[in-house]
This record gives C-alpha cells, structure tokens and sequence, in this order.
C-alpha cells in the first residue's frame, strides 16, 4: 500500500474518535474546505459549504416543526439532495429515520409506519398523497413534511425554511448512542422487520471500509444503488465525514453509471452483481474506467464467470465482500487472492470472526457445510421492540446469518446459499447453488434459479425457474437431458418454469418466497 495512502486512511480512521456525532465529523470539513465539492447529484455539484447550509438548515426546520430528539422519521425520497440532507440533518438533531423503499404499495408502506413507531413523515408530495389517502392510513403524532410542492395536511419545505429564516449553526444534539436508523431488512419473507443501527454503528462501519478498501479525502465515491438500503447510505456518508466527494446517481443504468464514472472521475465505489454483469461485457467489449482505482460487489453473490471478467479487464483493485445488514462487512476477497480462490468470498474481515455450525450446533469440519455465523464489532443493535427474534439470531457473541457456506482449509468462506433454501428431498440436503452452478455452462439462459416445490411423496422436490434468451427456440428437452448428465440423480429437476424474468429486489437480490409463489401459480410448468 503506498505510505501517503495508507497515512491519510490512519489519520481520517483516528479523526472518527473525535466529534459527538455524524453530523460534526462532516461539518469538521465544511469548515476545513468549504469550497470542495462534496455531493454530485441530479446534476449538480454541491459545495461542502453548501451542503452545510442545506443541513443546518433541516435541523432547524425539524427542530421548528417540533421534532424532538428520538422521534422517528419516515423517510420517502428518491436518491437526491434532500434525503442526504434528512439523513445528516437526523444525525445533527439526534432523531431517528426510517428509510422507505419508494416502490412499496401505501398498504406495506403503513405497515412499515407501524412496526417502526413512526411518528413523522418526509418525502415529496407525489409519494405522500396516495399513502395519506390510503384506507389503513391512521393519525400520526407529528408532521408530514413536503420537500418539494404544496399537498394539503403536509408542511411545506419551503415556506417552514422561510419560518425559521437564516442560521448558522448545527444543533449539535446527536450522540454516538442513540438509534440513527431504522433499516427494513431486503427480506426473505416480505415481513416488515426494522434493524436498529446507532450512529456509533455507522461510525464503526464507516471506519472499516475506510481500512479495508483504502479511502482517502481524495476519493470520489459513486452510490448508485437506492438510499434507503445500507450500501447506498454507507457510500454517501463515508466520503462525506471523511472530506471526500459523493457522487449520487437516481437511478442504475449501465450508460449512466459509465457516464459518472468518466465525468465525475469516480475512483472508488460498491457496486451489486446485477450491475457488475453489466459492467464486465462493457469491459470485454473494451471499455476503459481510467479513474477507477477500487471497486467493490456487494449484496448478492457474483458469478464466476463475471468476477474472471472483472479480473482479467479491471485496470483497478478489486474486491468482493460478503455481509448482511445486521453486521456489515464480514468477509473480504482480495484481487490477489481472487485468481486461486475464485468461488470464494474472502477471509475474515479485520476485527470479525467466522465459523460454521453443523445441524448439531456444532463448530464444522474443513469443508463441511453449515450455517454461517460471526463475530464482529459493527454487530446491530437488535430488531426494534424484537428482543425475541434478536434472541434468535445470536448464539453467544455470534450472530446466525441465516446462510449456509464452507471454510477451507485456509479461512476462506464459500457461500452456499440461505439456509431456509436448502431442499431436502427423500431425506437428501441438497443445495440450490451446486444445481445453479451446473447451469452456468449453458449459454442458452439469462438467468434461472433452484427452488423447493412441495411433493406428496418426498416431501419436498427440486423446480426450476428460467429466463431462456429466445423463447421461442428454447428446447426444454435438451435441457432435461443437460441435468441428467451434469447432476446426481438425487438433483435432478422435478419441475419447471419457464418465465419473463425472475423477482429481484432493487440491490439485484432474488426474492425467492415471491419466485416460489409465482411460479406456482404459473401454468407454464415443464
């Protein structure tokens, strides 16, 4: 690592000691560099004064509108100023937000309100007027605050920020203990279910990305996933307390992203598999990202044949983590280490602990199969008023993942999948990935996917959902015959489905309880 890098990383992790909150390490550079360009959104290079201004600026209209320290916000916006600006503005007034995915129907996003005692609401006028309309719509305690145009029963951002009139300073009322964010897990289930993360959390969390991967004051750093998951506000606020630049894009395209990238002169930023898929064929088709120096996939596991893509054309570092929003980072796969162990996710990241535990509870040998679990200092505070289902998840100072995978003989883990997916069929454990991974040789699929199907006799039996490139010249029977050569007999398909596209959510995560729901509902079963 070169010694100037590695000395501005030591020093900016040392400077997240000091300050009371989020808040104060940002505006420790908007008074050390007023002029720098802190956010790029929608177009717009925003100053780190600026933005400060924007900032106070919220903090007092909250404080105005009687928002007290502790209150809960809901949070309806899209990837744009004002939700970095709620989201520093909430670290400054010590109140908690509760980031909505934008998507949701009014009838989940009042759910939502419920299991997280939301008491106030922000977000623009077009995404707050079907969820007051909607029938389960009940009286909340505070307000409901419209960024950007008048909506009746909301206070209006404008005319409140004319109410309050100029300040200069932040409120300063946020501590490193108290709940910052009220984070929906993306789900296997659907079930609203708020993970509790303080601004110590974030801190910490902020703090071993800044090791891991290098970053530095100099960095520009692109979020190009939604604002309401982790990874995208981990992207905002990292360059932002450590004096760097965030570039925030509304929405993922591939032309768009290659377009920030060049313009803005991107150098560092986490990208999920859905979009590195796309970003490797621009690589092999010969696109250059001469900015780049790391990048990172997250979320979802990568593909192979990608992440060979991503180190035979990246002219950057790269890395693939594996992680939940529970505990953050918990593995690192190095470039370096990338070539020889390239179905990996890496080794412990510094400070975690992984093991894997057998169906007797018991630590597992090399290679053996269980459920991954791990230790760490960036471990959530618990599932809001869940302490039964927070209870569940813990075994000791280990937090259960709900993932299956392997360590080999060298420490590096091998992810197998979500431990509810494992199929047992005849009294036979099998895993969708080894069923998957057989089907990446063919190159007559987009994407397809292994799933559990009910059986009277077996109990449970393996079905298929796939996404052919051409429907109409798709020739099911060879693929029966692909299975029979390339699976044991106890992995073979019992059903299929044929499909548009399989569900994902928005970080390009398959949502497998609506994929099972879907599918059996479908009558275009093979």
């Amino acid at each position: 690592m070169d010694d100037v890098m590695m000395s501005n990383t030591s020093l900016i992790t040392q400077s997240f000691t000091q300050g009371q909150n989020l808040a104060a390490l940002f505006f420790k550079h908007v008074q050390k560099n007023p002029n720098k360009i802190a956010l790029i959104a929608d177009g717009e290079a925003i100053s780190y004064k600026a933005l400060g201004a924007s900032v106070i600026e919220m903090s007092h209209v909250l404080h105005h509108a009687g928002v007290k320290h502790g209150d809960h916000i809901a949070v309806l916006l899209p990837n744009d100023l004002h939700f970095v600006t709620i989201m520093l503005a909430a670290a400054d007034t010590g109140t908690v937000i509760v980031p909505l995915n934008t998507a949701l129907t009014p009838q989940a996003v009042w759910q939502a309100f419920k299991a997280s005692d939301v008491q106030h609401v922000v977000g623009t006028a077009n995404l707050l007027a079907p969820i007051q309309a909607h029938e389960e719509a009940i009286p909340l305690s505070g307000i409901w605050l419209s960024v950007d145009a008048p909506l009746a029963g909301t206070i209006e951002l404008s005319k409140k920020v004319d109410e309050v009139g100029a300040l200069a300073m932040p409120l300063y009322a946020g501590q490193w203990d108290d709940i910052y964010i009220l984070t929906m897990t993306s789900g296997s289930t659907g079930e609203p279910k708020p993970i509790v993360l303080t601004q110590d959390n974030k801190r910490q969390r902020a703090a071993a990305a800044v090791k891991l991967y290098n970053i530095s004051a100099q960095d520009i750093t692109l979020a190009a996933t939604p604002l309401y998951h982790s990874l995208a506000e981990r992207l905002v606020l990292v360059p932002l307390i450590t004096g760097g630049t965030s570039v925030l894009m509304a929405k993922f395209s591939i032309d768009a992203w290659l377009q920030a990238v060049d313009t803005c002169k991107v150098s560092f930023t986490i990208a999920v598999s859905s979009q590195l898929n796309q970003i490797a064929k621009q690589l092999e088709a010969g696109k250059k990202l001469a900015s780049l120096r790391c990048i990172v996939s997250s979320s979802a596991l990568l593909e192979d044949s990608v992440k060979a893509k991503l180190l035979n054309y990246l002219d950057a570092e790269f890395h693939e983590c594996y992680g939940a929003s529970e505990v953050a980072i918990v593995t690192n796969l190095h470039h370096l280490d990338a070539q020889k162990k390239l179905g990996s996710v890496g080794k412990a990241a510094p400070e975690v602990s992984i093991q894997i535990i057998n169906e007797q509870g018991v630590t597992a040998q090399v290679g053996e199969i269980g459920e991954i679990v791990c230790k760490t200092p960036m471990l959530f505070k618990g599932y809001y008023k869940r302490p039964d289902l927070t209870a569940l998840t813990m075994l000791g100072n280990y937090f259960k993942t709900g993932d299956l995978g392997k360590l080999d003989a060298d420490g590096f883990l091998y992810f197998m999948g979500r431990k509810k997916d494992l199929i047992i069929s005849g009294g036979m454990n099998i895993y969708p990935s080894d069923i998957e991974a057989a089907l990446a040789e063919r190159n007559d699929l987009i994407e397809y996917a292994a799933f559990s199907a009910p059986d009277e006799a077996l109990g449970e039996v393996i079905a298929l959902a796939l996404v052919p490139k051409d429907k109409t010249q798709f020739d099911l029977r060879a693929l029966r015959h692909f299975c029979a050569a390339h699976l044991a007999d106890f992995q073979q398909p019992r059903k299929f489905y044929v499909l548009d596209a399989l569900p994902r959510n928005s970080l390009g995560k398959l949502t497998k309880f609506k994929l099972s729901a879907l599918c059996h509902a479908d009558n275009r079963q093979g």
